[in-house]
């Protein structure tokens, strides 16, 4: 039988780590689900605390940087598919059985359409957009299922991106034509948006893309995100 490898990177989301496992305990069958591997980069606000407090967690510690945590999460993980869930994004009721269901018919690679947990009208119009399978409208608060075989092939997440990283691996999955969007939402925190103004984050991930777009370096997308949004 199929089953899922959940991985969750953190680094200080005590604020969110609990309300996520929880939530995956009730809105996912523990058939499907081999392992739930959460892998941390040096948190000190008691997420690790928080983690350890669920008795079938597996917690790990790794390098800080979302793609060296998630590469760590897929080697250690137990399962032939990936699931990859940022720490404040809740996905969708039977989200395993969606997701077992898509590779049935032989997809891959794919994500959930999105919701903000924001009732602004431009977060709300970006997210209505994310139902259409076209590159521009992805991203890994989205999440991301992939089998490993796949994944693999690829070569993983590129640990040179300290960001985009998410992007990074979607984009050769459009290249390979792997890659469905499953029409159910993923809550995802407006967090950022709140924090650093809709606006100017949207201007600043607009720039972002169409650097990388134009051959931007790792290190040249990651310069400019400590600038002006970090």
């Amino acid at each position: 039988m199929t089953k899922i490898s959940i991985i969750i990177p953190v680094l200080n989301e005590a604020n969110y780590i609990g309300e996520l496992l929880k939530h995956i305990e009730t809105h996912s069958s523990s058939k499907n689900i081999s392992d739930i591997i959460v892998v941390d980069g040096g948190s000190t606000d008691g997420t690790k605390e928080i983690v350890k407090s669920f008795e079938k967690i597996v917690l790990s510690s790794s390098e800080k940087g979302r793609a060296k945590q998630m590469n760590l999460g897929a080697k250690t993980s137990k399962a032939g598919v990936l699931y990859f869930l940022h720490a404040d994004a809740h996905p969708p009721k039977d989200f395993d059985h969606l997701i077992l269901k898509e590779l049935s018919k032989g997809n891959e690679a794919g994500c959930f359409r999105m919701q903000f947990d924001s009732k602004h009208w431009w977060l709300r119009l970006a997210s209505w957009f994310t139902q259409f399978n076209i590159r521009p409208c992805r991203g890994g608060d989205q999440s991301q299922f992939i089998t490993r075989e796949l994944f693999t092939d690829i070569g993983g997440y590129d640990e040179d991106y300290v960001i985009y990283e998410d992007n990074i691996l979607i984009n050769e999955l459009y290249a390979r034509k792997q890659f469905v969007v499953i029409n159910s939402k993923i809550r995802t925190s407006a967090r950022q948006y709140k924090k650093v103004g809709v606006w100017k984050l949207q201007y600043h991930f607009w720039s972002i893309y169409v650097k990388r777009w134009f051959g931007a370096s790792a290190d040249d997308i990651y310069t400019y995100y400590k600038k002006h949004i970090r």
